[in-house]
């Protein structure tokens, strides 16, 4: 992505609140985050604040979604050696036999879980849910049976309210899954898996809507990792730079942070044009993850933006050697050009601009940058030729004509094949006319069309190049002030006419556009030297 933002961006402070240890890997299992809940769960699983048998419970649950039923059983098991008074576990060691087929054992456990938590409404919920994840269609009646002694047991449970709106959710019915959810949230403010998943139904539909919903969370649950990360991430995905800066600087000081985190904030602070920052980040985190692609490519943008194109090529080296060709998006190879080019390497640049187009050839900005790169290392046909598929491409704007012109009238300049050179004038010709017929008012247009037709000339003016220049002198005179503001542009015209004049030998006239060539620069001694020997030929001649 080229950038477009300016944002101002106020890093966060470190957060005054701790964290919430196990209890955050809980939250993201709840709101089915796994991979995430399993690395909070495994990272805090010894320390003294976590409630083992809850902790194993839930990694048991993440294993079997996983589809590893001996590690969910093994995981189950040590619950229920850490505390086995506590029902879940049980409810687990019943999934795996549902899962193995063996009903009269899962019957068992199930039993043995409600025998220690009798009318607990979470409880029967967490057994219709194991119903439910073993096979929805075969257990249905099983999964709307449990779910009604649920409600028995407390209408106003949170969590049966949130499998209820799971299954809606897995029907495609997203607002009857919402209504759910907001049920569950109205029951229990403080319950964060919820909000989440409210917020993620939402999100398709009313973007600013979510993100309401989930700063009234972070108010009421300011300890929540979960809800820090989620608030950073729907800020990222509608694209509300500054404020996902802000939230994921405040997020990443949890230590229930994970490091791509880390590599998200220092893109962030890149996009927010904070260079310094985000490359400090980006290689403290190298330096443990040396060949990580998205930390490479961050380093180099910010090098390129930092305009230490030294630096960049060297970061380049390195970046591009971490990931197969595939990998590479179309601005890291215009990038690359970009480096090359501020270098000097024109050359090498042009190769870089052509893989970027090769990756986006629809992206007609890189196909300009590539024209721009053949002109810049003076191959004059080839940047004319990528610049054409601008105009066959039918997508471009009346500049894109102009420019062309330009890219042909170099072409011709250069060429040394007559064929080649007057193919190039011919289209050069054609296309400032097209210009001309769109902006008849503007002196650049004409000018260009007066450079072009004394390139016609072999580089030397001619009346057909003259009468184009005195339509750019008319054009300048409607604003007095051109005299000074254009006064090279005036120069250029007067001197141009006064030489084809000279060339068939009219020196009265060519006496005139001189003279007002010292008009403007009236200090030119040489030119009047000359003007003087013209007038004193004419004067002679007239005789």
């Amino acid at each position: 992505m080229k950038f477009k933002f300016l944002l101002s961006l106020v890093l966060g402070a470190a957060l005054s609140m701790s964290a919430q240890g196990y209890k955050d890997g809980i939250e993201y299992y709840k709101a089915d985050q796994f991979e995430n809940a399993k690395t909070i769960l495994t990272r805090t699983l010894n320390d003294a604040s976590t409630n083992q048998s809850d902790a194993y419970f839930y990694l048991g649950e993440i294993a079997l979604r996983n589809g590893d039923k001996v590690e969910a059983e093994s995981c189950f098991d040590k619950g229920i050696a850490a505390d086995a008074a506590n029902p879940f576990n049980y409810v687990g060691k019943a999934e795996v036999a549902l899962l193995k087929g063996n009903e009269k054992v899962a019957d068992e456990y199930f039993g043995k879980a409600r025998s220690l938590g009798k009318k607990d409404a979470e409880l029967l919920t967490a057994i219709a849910r194991a119903y439910y994840n073993t096979d929805a269609v075969k257990y249905a009646q099983d999964v709307t049976k449990t779910i009604e002694r649920a409600k028995k047991a407390d209408k106003k449970d949170p969590y049966n309210l949130i499998l209820q709106g799971d299954i809606k959710a897995d029907e495609k019915k997203p607002g009857d899954a919402a209504a759910l959810y907001e049920n569950a949230i109205l029951y229990d403010p403080m319950n964060v898996p919820a909000y989440v998943k409210y917020a993620n139904v939402y999100f398709q539909v009313s973007p600013e809507f979510a993100i309401k919903k989930l700063e009234e969370l972070l108010e009421i649950q300011p300890e929540s990792a979960l809800a820090q990360r989620e608030l950073a991430e729907k800020y990222y995905q509608n694209d509300q730079w500054a404020k996902a800066a802000v939230a994921y600087g405040k997020y990443i000081e949890n230590p229930n942070h994970f490091t791509d985190d880390k590599v998200r904030y220092s893109v962030l602070l890149y996009y927010g044009q904070l260079y310094d920052e985000s490359l400090k980040l980006a290689d403290e985190l190298l330096v443990n993850d040396p060949k990580n692609f998205q930390l490479n490519r961050i380093a180099f943008l910010n090098k390129v933006a930092k305009k230490d194109f030294e630096g960049a090529e060297k970061q380049a080296a390195v970046f591009f050697a971490v990931a197969t060709p595939d990998k590479y998006s179309s601005n890291d190879y215009a990038s690359m050009g970009d480096v090359l080019k501020e270098l000097g390497k024109d050359s090498m640049a042009v190769f870089e601009y052509e893989k970027a187009v090769k990756v986006n050839p629809n992206n007609m900005d890189l196909v300009r940058q590539l024209s721009s790169a053949y002109n810049s290392a003076k191959n004059y046909e080839k940047a004319a030729e990528v610049y054409q598929k601008i105009i066959d491409g039918g997508n471009y704007k009346t500049n894109d004509l102009f420019v062309l012109a330009g890219r042909y009238m170099s072409h011709a300049s250069t060429e040394q094949d007559t064929v080649k050179r007057d193919g190039a004038l011919v289209n050069a010709i054609k296309y400032i006319d097209d210009v001309l017929a769109k902006v008849p008012n503007d002196y650049r247009i004409s000018q260009r069309k007066a450079r072009i037709l004394m390139v016609k000339n072999g580089n030397k003016p001619s009346a057909e190049s003259s009468e184009v220049y005195k339509s750019v002198i008319a054009i300048l005179d409607q604003d007095p002030a051109n005299k000074t503001k254009r006064a090279n542009d005036y120069i250029e015209a007067y001197n141009q006419i006064a030489g084809a004049y000279i060339l068939v030998n009219d020196k009265a006239n060519a006496v005139v556009y001189y003279e007002k060539f010292l008009e403007i620069d009236p200090s030119n001694e040489p030119l009047k030297a000359y003007v003087q020997k013209l007038k004193e030929q004419v004067a002679k001649e007239s005789k």
